[in-house]
């Protein structure tokens, strides 16, 4: 299998580490989530674990899918690996879906049941505020790295750790005001968190399914813009582009005048890619050129 190049290759390794630093943190969370949630019978923070536990099997199955698009483009996949990164960050929505399927129906079954509220200690409090700190670090982290390695897995999984905030912050709520007889509030805010994994869900495929079906990576016009702003241009056209945060493609027609000879014609062309690939941060550009 063909290697990725050496730039690519680090950052691929720079990615893993902090999958793997946040894996271990997710997993922290995780265990101490579900201890309180046992310990206090509590609905929304057993939802809450769930939920968190999530985010450590999406980091799992980052390290697996990042290892897969760091692959350098080969004969089956000439534009590379990348939509690899893509198609993982589009997996979480299933997981998510899960999670918001499971936490409703137990939610109902409460409201609709079983109405003991749950009992929950202030050393439980405390440990579910930790939880947050901690998510709340890892989501500004992995959003920042993200951003700094062009990586789109990272960006939206740091969206999905961003729920967790949310999640967390309500969970705690919902339990002060249990241990001040509302019973039905847990139930109730396992309902909150579940519409908030639907939002984060939504938000994950309208960022994953443009680049997925290839939509336009950057406006026609400034492309065309740049293009025809290299001397010997007459006019672009046939613009196309795609790609996403990690890397962007587009593919150009320029025309020259007929009476300019193919050493001359091939040199405008060097230009325009050179060009457009400086200006708009293109990884790859293909030009063609057309006399008029």
């Amino acid at each position: 299998m063909p290697s990725a190049r050496p730039e690519a290759q680090d950052r691929i390794a720079r990615i893993r580490r902090v999958l793997l630093g946040l894996l271990v943190a997710n997993l922290a969370v995780v265990v101490a989530k579900l201890g309180v949630g046992l310990a206090s019978r509590s609905l929304a923070v057993l939802g809450d674990a769930l939920h968190s536990s999530v985010d450590a099997l999406n980091n799992v199955l980052a390290l697996v899918v990042v290892r897969v698009a760091a692959q350098a483009p080969d004969e089956d996949h000439p534009y590379g690996h990348g939509k690899f990164e893509t198609l993982g960050a589009l997996a979480i929505v299933g997981f998510l879906s899960i999670t918001c399927f499971e936490l409703s129906r137990d939610a109902i079954a409460r409201l609709w049941g079983d109405h003991r509220a749950p009992v929950v200690s202030t050393v439980q409090v405390a440990i579910l505020v930790a939880g947050l700190g901690v998510n709340a670090l890892v989501a500004w982290y992995e959003r920042r790295r993200g951003e700094e390695l062009g990586s789109d897995l990272l960006v939206w999984d740091a969206a999905h750790t961003k729920s967790d905030v949310y999640i967390t912050t309500g969970v705690i709520v919902g339990l002060l005001l249990s241990r001040l007889g509302w019973w039905w509030a847990d139930a109730v805010l396992a309902l909150v968190i579940a519409v908030l994994i639907v939002r984060v869900g939504y938000q994950i495929l309208q960022r994953t399914v443009p680049v997925l079906v290839d939509q336009r990576a950057l406006p026609r016009d400034e492309i065309q813009s740049v293009a025809e702003g290299v001397s010997g241009v007459r006019g672009a056209y046939g613009i196309r582009s795609r790609g996403g945060a990690q890397a962007k493609y587009a593919e150009v027609t320029i025309a020259v005048d007929r009476d300019t000879n193919v050493v001359s014609a091939h040199a405008i062309a060097d230009e325009v890619e050179r060009r457009l690939k400086h200006d708009l941060q293109l990884a790859e550009v293909t030009v063609h050129v057309e006399p008029c």
